[in-house]
């Protein structure tokens, strides 16, 4: 299992329609073949300055493999994510022992 979670701050101001229209828009990643437990989450610890967070889960590398190459996400990343985030960090997961 690989779990794949995004923290991010977008360009938008908060409560924002654009904001908005952006994670309506990422909801979509869920319904991409093996996305499992698709999660939006708000970041709400004062120890960073993140606004948002994404988790969801594989159950192994083809399924993630198969979900970075999909049309939509690739699309995703191209069109909204790339011109709307202001940064993020990545971390992927793989359950130890």
């Amino acid at each position: 299992m690989i779990r794949h979670t995004v923290v991010f701050t977008l360009r938008h101001e908060p409560g924002s329609p654009k904001e908005g229209a952006f994670l309506t828009e990422a909801k979509k990643l869920a319904d991409i073949p093996g996305v499992e437990k698709f999660e939006q989450l708000r970041q709400v610890s004062p120890k960073n300055d993140f606004r948002f967070g994404f988790s969801m889960e594989f159950a192994d590398q083809a399924a993630y493999s198969g979900y970075n190459d999909h049309p939509f996400h690739v699309a995703f990343v191209r069109d909204r994510w790339v011109p709307e985030v202001e940064r993020f960090l990545e971390i992927d997961y793989e359950p130890l022992g």
